[in-house]
């Protein structure tokens, strides 16, 4: 399975550098890089490609990844998509926001790299793990019938 991470950040130097950080990790799994440079395009991205995982920088122009990930939260289309919130906000305030806001983690800037590896492996190994509890949903309903 190929698996689609979106990474979110109006600064081109952020998305890069966890490009070149996830693109370094030794995955057992396949995937693919989408990026977007603000709420909007994040948003509209989000809702075409349907990714696994989205890393989300929360300050963001023409939206702020808060009101992205509520929006996400309250698609049907979109609201299993993972999210981890990166930002350099770091008060409890902020991280208590971004879990409110529906986010699945929360990572903060400066990244570290292997923090990073390690938290998608577990996002992209539970992404799987929902999908195939739904896939076993659907075939017991279909033999209920």
């Amino acid at each position: 399975m190929k698996y689609k991470i979106l990474i979110a950040d109006d600064n081109i130097v952020n998305v890069e550098l966890l490009d070149a950080y996830l693109t370094s990790a030794n995955y057992n799994f396949d995937y693919e890089i989408i990026t977007a440079h603000d709420g909007a395009e994040t948003l509209e991205k989000a809702i075409a490609a349907k990714p696994d995982l989205i890393l989300l920088d929360i300050m963001m122009p023409k939206m702020s990844g808060f009101e992205v990930c509520e929006k996400l939260r309250a698609n049907p289309r979109t609201k299993g998509i993972m999210i981890i919130m990166v930002t350099a906000l770091s008060e409890l305030g902020d991280i208590e926001r971004a879990v409110a806001a529906g986010c699945d983690d929360y990572l903060s800037k400066p990244v570290n790299k292997f923090e990073l590896i390690k938290r998608v492996e577990n996002m992209l190994k539970l992404r799987s793990i929902t999908d195939e509890l739904e896939r076993l949903k659907q075939y017991i309903n279909e033999m209920e019938k």
